[in-house]
């Protein structure tokens, strides 16, 4: 299970005998539970990995990277065998050339006096014919220092895939990989039928790339449905304007194949968000928000937001201009900020996706300079405590029953200092920026889901 770092809770209730369900996790992909309610339905709990995590997961990366060095190094056997072969043929044309020379200085060793003007000179010529051996024989010590390199290269490659099998098991790579794109078939139309639900837990840091300062923000479009993959990245909070789009996550992981947009107006913070082919962002020094459609290149609609503090009034913990945080989430757009009136506690207001129009506003009660970050998920908000090591998920408030909980969901904040943290709906990770660090944590939810008759 360790190798898919996770996961969502999947809570099943059905109508059907508990143990006609599902494999055993001897297969090593899920775990399973089951048990049975009053009624004497079946509960089934499922841990599913998000979508493409496998392909997300360091070891995968490391071991196609290792794969690539063993192709780089049978390349160059190869090409060492072909030379060598080149110049084995060569020294066993000169070898009667070599043969005949050595006859005549073992001829003039034992009688000097034979040796006249002319046999000195044939003896020349000869030698002066095996003088195109010297090269070869360079070469050849060339070639033999590349084969020590070689097989120190395989040496350490094969202590790096000892290392990965122990923690991997037994499985072959490839059979692995092919079996958690059927169970990820078979999981995910599952989950398709899911509605929302309550955040329970975050994985481990999944680390993807670092790159840029200490401050900024990374995403994909969160539009459900899309089949849009391209990644953007905005590096710093302060006047920037520079967005990168790359066309796909592999692309940013290696830092190619992008394209860059010059933003008409600078933006402030780090809480932008994309949603349906538009960033959405708050202009710099201002409570403005701007909707820039990325296929046009332009400006669609600007709008203020009534009563937001800007120019870290009402910023998150760590500074930043972080006043307005822009999300989304499965029920659409929201703003997160806070206002004079509010006494600086977070506001949260859901809005109209075309005109920015506020469609309704929540007050939280929690105050904004105490939290370190926050993301919405299924129209809840969950606020960290702190933007530093050793932050939690404090405090939950929801929207739907306009009522709020204090929680107690740890994470590992791996670099000490985020400032951006994202829920995407249509991946359900979340994405964070942390310390010039672009990080992924899978989540965990609770969700029940009842059959047609229940």
């Amino acid at each position: 299970m360790h190798l898919f770092s996770a996961m969502f809770l999947l809570v099943m209730l059905a109508a059907m005998p508990c143990e006609a369900l599902y494999p055993s996790p001897e297969e090593g992909w899920q775990i399973y539970s089951s048990a049975q309610d009053a009624d004497g339905k079946c509960i089934c709990t499922v841990v599913a990995p998000a979508q493409n995590m496998c392909n997300r997961d360091p070891r995968s990366r490391q071991l196609r990277q290792l794969m690539e060095k063993v192709q780089n190094i049978t390349q160059s056997m190869e090409l060492l065998d072909l030379r060598t072969n080149r110049d084995l043929q060569y020294v066993k044309n000169t070898e009667s050339l070599m043969k005949a020379v050595d006859v005549k200085l073992k001829t003039a060793s034992d009688n000097p006096r034979s040796l006249n003007p002319k046999s000195l000179q044939e003896l020349k010529d000869k030698v002066t014919q095996l003088l195109p051996l010297l090269p070869v024989l360079e070469q050849y010590k060339t070639d033999a220092r590349q084969i020590s390199r070689v097989r120190e290269e395989v040496r350490n490659l094969s202590l790096v895939l000892m290392a990965i099998q122990e923690e991997m098991g037994a499985y072959d790579y490839e059979e692995l990989r092919h079996r958690v794109l059927l169970l990820e078939t078979r999981l995910h139309s599952c989950m398709q039928k899911l509605g929302c639900g309550k955040l329970t837990g975050v994985s481990n840091p999944i680390t993807i790339r670092a790159s840029g300062s200490r401050f900024g923000s990374w995403m994909t479009d969160t539009m459900i449905p899309s089949s849009d993959n391209r990644v953007w990245s905005m590096d710093g909070y302060f006047k920037g304007r520079r967005v990168l789009e790359y066309r796909t996550l592999n692309d940013f992981m290696k830092g190619q194949n992008f394209v860059q947009h010059l933003l008409p107006h600078p933006w402030a913070g780090t809480g932008h968000v994309v949603y349906n082919g538009s960033l959405y962002y708050n202009k710099y020094q201002s409570n403005i928000i701007i909707k820039y459609h990325f296929r046009s290149r332009s400006v669609l609609v600007q709008r203020s937001l009534s009563g937001a503090g800007y120019n870290n009034t009402f910023p998150y913990s760590w500074g930043g201009s972080s006043d307005i945080d822009l999300m989304a989430d499965e029920n659409g757009l929201w703003a997160v900020y806070t206002t004079i009136p509010n006494a600086g506690n977070i506001v949260i207001s859901r809005l109209e996706p075309q005109s920015l129009e506020v469609l309704q506003t929540w007050d939280t009660g929690f105050p904004k300079r105490s939290a370190g970050e926050s993301f919405m998920i299924c129209s809840t908000l969950y606020v960290t405590n702190s933007h530093l090591a050793g932050a939690k998920i404090y405090f939950a408030y929801y929207t739907n029953s306009s009522s709020y909980e204090y929680t107690d969901i740890p994470f590992h904040n791996q670099y000490s200092h985020i400032s951006m943290m994202d829920y995407n709906p249509r991946e359900r990770v979340l994405y964070t920026w942390n310390n010039g660090h672009q990080v992924l944590y899978n989540v965990t939810l609770f969700q029940v889901v009842k059959t047609a008759g229940d």
